[in-house]
């Protein structure tokens, strides 16, 4: 902010604070996270952890016991809780050899109104996992206020015979306060790739102003939806058909399979029913992936 724009010498322009932080429509305020497991005697261990900016975990947990494949949980802490206008968020995480990690968020992130200047915001997100790895990317929801504008990446590479099962919710606008998703725009990106080359590539641009957005065709209206996806099920088309007699037919919901990555979509208005939906094809899914019944993160029951 400037007090006394008289006495700012002809021909410079004050863009940003003496901190750093510019007040234009040029700010950004980056943060970002590395994180490293490997496998390990007693669990797999979290190796590397750097970080820049409001981004950090906590220690590892172990609820599913110590034994050398007992995967570690991994909570990823932001603490502002939302993102804004600027923010530029970057998360790395790589998965050793024959390690296990399950990553999940202490709660629902955020996307709030862009400033007057329409800013954007960023995330994105690296996970690679080697031969013989298994990644859970399992953040809770995300929450996308009316005006909010920025883009989502998440780029997963596998080598070998890697596993990865992940979702994405996402919620838009806030309903039960009458404040619908009616302006600005959300795009994400999605990049599956197993030894270099795509197994699943995707761009879903949210904008309410598209005919899409609310098209029979497209969005339809829908204020909530969530993609699950996972790849190195030994039988994708088993799995299919074991997904659809154990999930409810009531809910707006359809799974897929396509170059060994099996798909779930769900489409709603109910970001309750997505969760749901999506913690019980985790449960489902996981005993076929890596052998253990699934163990939810304490932080989902807080």
């Amino acid at each position: 902010m400037t007090l006394f724009p008289d006495l700012i010498p002809a021909g410079r322009a004050v863009a940003h604070h003496d901190s750093g932080h510019r007040f234009d429509a040029e700010r950004r305020w980056a943060a970002s996270l590395e994180l490293g497991f490997a496998a390990g005697k007693r669990g797999t261990r979290l190796v590397r952890a750097r970080h820049e900016g409001p981004l950090r975990v906590q220690r590892p947990f172990y609820p599913e016991g110590r034994e050398a494949n007992a995967p570690s949980h991994v909570y990823l802490l932001h603490p502002p809780g939302g993102l804004v206008s600027g923010d530029a968020l970057a998360i790395d995480v790589a998965v050793a050899r024959d390690a296990h990690a399950l990553l999940t968020t202490p709660a629902a992130a955020k996307l709030y109104r862009a400033d007057s200047q329409g800013v954007s915001w960023s995330q994105h997100a690296r996970l690679t996992v080697a031969e013989g790895g298994m990644l859970e990317w399992l953040p809770q929801e995300t929450l996308a206020f009316d005006g909010s504008r920025g883009s989502q990446s998440t780029t997963i590479e596998l080598t070998g015979d890697a596993r990865c099962l992940g979702w994405e919710i996402m919620a838009l606008g806030r309903p039960a306060s009458r404040l619908p998703f009616e302006s600005g725009r959300v795009e994400q990106h999605f990049r599956l790739m197993r030894d270099g080359l795509p197994l699943w590539l995707e761009r879903q641009p949210l904008d309410p102003q598209h005919p899409r957005f609310h098209g029979c065709w497209g969005q339809g209206g829908a204020t909530v939806q969530a993609t699950l996806w996972a790849v190195g099920l030994d039988d994708p088309r088993s799995a299919v058909e074991a997904l659809r007699e154990a999930l409810p037919a009531s809910v707006c919901w359809a799974a897929t399979q396509r170059n060994d990555v099996l798909l779930l979509r769900y489409l709603g208005d109910s970001r309750n029913a997505a969760w749901e939906l999506c913690q019980r094809t985790w449960e489902c899914l996981r005993p076929r992936l890596v052998g253990r019944e699934a163990h939810a993160p304490r932080i989902w029951a807080t």
